[in-house]
């Protein structure tokens, strides 16, 4: 059975962002490979939803949620939440960002 992805516009936005940055201080060619493992790291997830490790911040919104790495970019970390038949992705954000002020409350 194939598993759904729904990847919220505020993790679409994040990844666009990300392999901008990465286009304009590295090439075009790592900005292509993130988006790859983004998506390869998605289908896993989607398949293995439990995989990820439970996030433990004070913020409400983030109760429930779990965070997973970047394949090969292990310091973009992939927050979501398991759904019924898959996974929601609600951000991917590099592990240097204050994680919990960008959630808010």
């Amino acid at each position: 059975m194939k598993r759904r992805i729904l990847v919220r516009p505020a993790g679409g936005r994040d990844l666009d962002e990300q392999a901008e940055y990465l286009a304009a201080h590295r090439d075009v060619e790592t900005a292509v490979r993130f988006y790859r493992a983004a998506e390869e790291t998605f289908r896993l997830l989607a398949s293995q939803p439990d995989m990820g490790r439970v996030t433990e911040y004070r913020s409400s919104f983030l109760t429930g949620m779990r965070m997973f790495p970047v394949k090969t970019f292990s310091n973009h970390l992939v927050f979501y939440r398991a759904l019924e038949n898959g996974i929601e992705i609600v951000r991917v954000l590099h592990g240097a960002r204050d994680i919990e002020s960008l959630f808010g409350e």
